[in-house]
């Protein structure tokens, strides 16, 4: 019940914020600039816990 609570705000939480950006900037660059934190993101991962540039595919069929 309380993961559920969590998952359900941090969505709601998501599409306030994408709504806020795409109604301060503009579509595109809400976009745009989601991508570029998403890769952000990754990269940072990468350089905090370089262990997971390991990982590989989830999926067995993809290796």
């Amino acid at each position: 019940a309380v993961n559920n609570i969590f998952i359900g705000t941090s969505n709601e939480l998501g599409a306030l914020e994408s709504g806020l950006t795409a109604a301060l900037f503009g579509p595109v660059i809400s976009v745009v600039a989601g991508g570029v934190g998403t890769i952000l993101v990754v990269m940072g991962v990468s350089w905090i816990w370089p262990e997971t540039r390991k990982i590989g595919a989830l999926d067995k069929n993809l290796r």
